[in-house]
């Protein structure tokens, strides 16, 4: 016997159990953005790898420990995406998406990043993102959020608050680094052997230590809001008055940095207390010199990404999911039923293109028939046997409730199904 092959470490399969749940967050996800005006964007998996040193950071911990990168037949250096927004960007400056225009996008689809698996972090994970290109001043920011409130209100999930910060741009923050590693070199006996290794090379990512014996020293280290510059700041309070106009509750963070280089003013994340450590939901915020970075004009932009698996859990959390199946299970007895029942499902489809049967395969008593019927979820059994069929009817069983069993002609079934789901 040849021995199995295993799944890869942190690349987990959806099984159809768990689809359901997944539809349902995707579904919402789309409605929500296409309500608000936003066009769905499809970029490939793969990019050169050059793309995400120059725009994540080359000095990163996705870009330096995280990136699946290999070298194709023509000795060219290709990356499974670990983000998705530098492609998004490639995208938009190769077809001229940019140019005297304005792009309200969205995108959706697996990313990839060699890190310890544990609850809500994996090699492959799915995102959904909203990027946004044309739109400089603070009302863009506040609508990006106003959509991932009406997420939330849309999947019924509450316990997520959202955590605001402002980077400045990159002029203001280099009188803010320059504080920041004077603090931090005065305490470097307490930096552990990475905060040492960024405190050399990325300093603001400190900010971002999740060990437990530094918290003290970070709490303690100077605030970036205090070295804003005059337009960002008046940015972020802008944005701050719009979203408490629209009611959307937000704490202020100023230790919020984000993993990536090329965040400038708005940042944020929605966070949870329900998943463990990994409590970020969906984080994003501006890069308004990214497009020229790589190559573009000058184009202010925004954007945001969703973990699809994280809020997959929640919602199961919340007890999506349950009972879940087609509408109808359809149960033939006898080899002449059999074959009718395909043709009569077939005609409950056509009148109703929305209607879920399943048709029992491969024979099988009636006794075991109905287990499966149970089994799949179903909401009613349709149950066609010598008899039904010498009469052109169909027996409705409801498998959810106490309700007593029907039967009715064939053009009735559908009537009989409808009144019971």
């Amino acid at each position: 016997m040849s021995s199995k092959i295993t799944g890869i470490k942190g690349m987990g399969d959806i099984l159809p159990e768990q689809t359901p749940v997944w539809q349902r967050v995707e579904q919402v996800l789309q409605s929500v953005v296409k309500a608000y005006g936003y066009r769905e964007l499809r970029v490939p998996v793969v990019e050169r790898t050059e793309l995400f040193k120059r725009s994540i950071g080359e000095v990163t911990d996705i870009v330096e420990k995280e990136m699946y990168t290999f070298e194709d037949r023509n000795d060219e250096s290709l990356t499974l995406r670990p983000e998705a927004t530098a492609g998004i960007v490639r995208a938009g400056i190769g077809h001229g998406l940019f140019h005297n225009q304005k792009q309200k996008l969205w995108s959706a689809g697996p990313m990839f990043r060699y890190e310890k698996p544990q609850r809500g972090r994996y090699r492959q994970f799915h995102q959904f993102d909203v990027e946004v290109f044309g739109y400089d001043g603070p009302d863009i920011d506040a609508e990006l959020l106003m959509i991932v409130a009406r997420v939330w209100k849309e999947l019924g999930l509450s316990a997520i608050e959202l955590q605001l910060n402002s980077l400045g741009t990159p002029e203001s923050r280099q009188s803010y680094r320059a504080e920041l590693v004077d603090y931090f070199a005065a305490h470097k006996n307490v930096l552990d052997e990475e905060s040492l290794a960024r405190l050399e090379r990325n300093p603001l990512r400190l900010l971002d230590s999740k060990n437990p014996e530094m918290q003290p020293l970070i709490a303690a280290a100077p605030h970036i809001t205090e070295h804003l510059d005059a337009e960002s700041a008046d940015h972020f309070a802008g944005l701050q008055e719009m979203l408490t106009d629209a009611g959307i509750a937000f704490t202020l963070n100023s230790r919020l940095v984000r993993g990536l280089d090329y965040y400038t003013r708005t940042v944020f994340e929605w966070v949870t207390d329900q998943l463990g450590a990994q409590g970020a939901v969906c984080s994003g915020g501006r890069y308004d010199r990214l497009v020229e970075h790589l190559g573009g004009r000058p184009t202010p932009a925004i954007g945001w990404a969703i973990g699809l698996e994280r809020i997959v859990e929640l919602c199961t959390l919340a007890g999506e999911g349950a009972g879940q199946g087609p509408d109808a299970y359809l149960v033939a007895v006898g080899e002449a039923a059999g074959r009718q029942a395909l043709l009569l499902a077939e005609a409950l489809r056509d009148q109703s293109p929305g209607l879920s049967i399943e048709v029992n395969c491969g024979g099988g008593s009636f006794k075991s028939q109905f287990k499966r019927a149970d089994k799949s979820g179903a909401a009613v059994a349709l149950i066609l046997g010598e008899e039904e069929l010498a009469a052109r009817k169909v027996g409705v069983k409801p498998l959810r409730s106490e309700t007593e069993q029907v039967t009715v002609a064939w053009p009735e079934a559908l009537a009989a199904i409808e009144s019971f789901i």
